[in-house]
This record gives structure tokens, sequence and C-alpha cells, in this order.
């Protein structure tokens, strides 16, 4: 960190208590403690919000779009999908109709 340039921080909230926190901006800050004051200054007023998070820039760790690779399911579970339902209950439909 230079002289001139506080840590930049960013924040997440959770609008209600149970529900996911969620990237809402960043703030530059000294240290965590001011980043959490300022943060709640900036998006806290605004709207509603029970809990808020500051997590320093540089500590986040993310997957570069090159990989998304590792995203790819490994193996094919649409039979654990529901798409798949009102196909055989139609078919059941038909069936039950033809032999009338």
């Amino acid at each position: 960190m230079s002289d001139t340039q506080w840590t930049v921080y960013e924040v997440f909230h959770q609008q209600a208590r149970g529900e996911p926190h969620v990237h809402v901006g960043s703030v530059h800050a000294p240290d965590a403690e001011s980043g959490l004051i300022l943060a709640k200054e900036q998006f806290g007023r605004r709207q509603a919000c029970v809990n808020m998070w500051v997590v320093r820039a540089d500590a986040i760790t993310a997957s570069a779009y090159a990989d998304a690779d590792i995203f790819q399911h490994g193996t094919d579970k649409s039979y654990r999908e529901a798409f798949g339902y009102e196909t055989t209950r139609r078919a059941r439909e038909i069936g039950d109709s033809q032999e009338i």
C-alpha cells in the first residue's frame, strides 16, 4: 500500500437474516474497521441491511474466464430434472385415452 492510496475493500450486504450476502460495491479505507464504517455510510443508508461484510480486494481469488471448463458437469444427471416429468405424464394420458 502506498502512502497516498488506501486499501480497497469489497462490500457485501445482507438484506434480511437467512438471505445471502450480495456484492454492492467497494470502498477505500485504511483498515477493515474504517472500511466497515465507510461501507455503512455509503451502502447501508439507501437500502435495507441487517449485516455487512468488508473484504480486502487483494484477498479475493477468482477463477480465470479461460478456465470455464472447470465448471462443466462431469456426468449427465438430467434425470434429476423435473422437465421429463411433464412429458411422461402427458404420454401416460395419451396412452390412457387410446385404450378407451
